[in-house]
């Protein structure tokens, strides 16, 4: 049974595309869709803090499950009173399962029929993530939305290996629904739906997923080297199934273009860690692609950042300043770029929710395609 405090309201359909604007209640605040999540790896966003976040519009950021397990601990979290208290961040927040963790830390960790066995890639302690163990971290991080353990498989992975991930992945799934069940407090537990590259079980894992009835649905598996075109099918296959009434979540992407791509396929929620990771090293988005800052190219370049761009950033300061403070390892232009590339984002979702509302979607899509380069 979801909790009350928790709904998912389709408010517009794209007559063209596949887009949806949207909105999704929580106990701590409505989140307008389609979204991107900035993630907070340690339960901050790197570079910025909560009160840049709230000015460049966010509503929900992401937190490690994996990282905030191992440091600082649930157990602290919860005797701070959540996340949220714990942070300051007091708008909704998705936690992930850390299925992607077991994945990039692929060497540490070894997964059984129970759940995964790791070693901290800190200390080398052992630990095991299961079904219900990740549900009890989640509890006590405080999340408004939540994820259940799965199995991310690199790419490329064959059939057989994508196959058996699925079906245990849908066995933990089915362990973590009914234990969310009998304990949860408030939180949507998401599913999410796996099948590496493969059309055919992409919808086997639909489908599963479906039958479990859960608040939301994620698209795992994607945006893992995949080709952008394969990528783009396995998003059709899965929306195609997926119901209409709940919330869309494909997990892990973060290009401008990549991002409009997805939501004129039916996705309404996105995170990763690109937008902030790109800035710190000095890649920049702009409404004509993207700029490396560092470039020699920019030393005598008095412009913004972006001449379009609101931000800020770009109203203050030129490509020169941000070049140099970069040449001189200016801790301060880690927030100025982060700064940068959240508004980009932010500004690009509050684009699309319009376009969608007004039905002009597909012409704006269109135009950033071919601005985008």
């Amino acid at each position: 049974m979801v909790d009350d405090r928790f709904s998912y309201k389709l408010i517009r359909k794209d007559s063209a595309t596949n887009a949806r604007r949207g909105q999704i209640t929580t106990a701590h605040g409505t989140i307008e869709t389609p979204v991107f999540m900035p993630v907070g790896t340690y339960g901050s966003v790197k570079a910025i803090s909560a009160a840049d976040l709230e000015e460049l519009g966010f509503e929900i950021i992401l937190g490690n499950t994996y990282h905030l397990y191992l440091r600082p601990g649930d157990d602290l979290i919860a005797d701070c009173g959540g996340l949220h208290r714990f942070n300051g961040w007091n708008h909704p927040i998705l936690t992930d399962s850390g299925g992607y963790q077991i994945f990039s830390l692929k060497s540490l960790v070894k997964i059984t029929e129970e759940g995964v066995l790791f070693r901290s890639h800190i200390d080398g302690s052992s630990h095991m993530f299961t079904p219900q163990k990740v549900i009890d971290i989640q509890k006590n991080l405080g999340g408004d939305i939540i994820m259940p353990l799965d199995i991310c498989l690199e790419y490329p992975a064959s059939k057989t290996e994508a196959y058996q991930s699925l079906l245990k992945t849908d066995r933990w799934e089915k362990e973590a629904r009914d234990y969310w069940d009998k304990t949860q407090n408030g939180q949507a537990l998401f599913g999410i739906v796996q099948g590496s590259v493969y059309p055919e079980l992409r919808k086997i894992a639909a489908e599963k997923t479906m039958e479990l009835d859960f608040p939301g649905y994620a698209i795992g598996g994607l945006s893992v080297g995949e080709p952008l075109n394969l990528m783009y099918e396995m998003t059709e296959v899965v929306t195609e199934f997926l119901p209409e009434d709940k919330p869309r979540y494909l997990m892990g992407l973060g290009s401008p273009l990549e991002l409009l791509e997805a939501i004129a396929r039916g996705i309404d929620m996105f995170d990763c860690v690109m937008p902030t990771r790109n800035a710190r090293n000095g890649t920049l988005f702009t409404s004509r692609g993207k700029m490396t800052v560092k470039a020699a190219s920019y030393k005598y370049d008095f412009r913004p950042i972006d001449e379009d761009c609101g931000c800020p950033v770009c109203e203050r300061y030129n490509r020169a300043y941000i070049r140099h403070l970069f040449n001189v390892s200016e801790p301060n232009v880690l927030r100025l770029a982060t700064i940068h590339n959240l508004f980009f984002i932010s500004d690009l979702m509050k684009k699309a929710r319009e376009h969608i509302e007004a039905g002009s979607f597909h012409s704006y899509l269109e135009h950033f395609r071919q601005a985008y380069v």
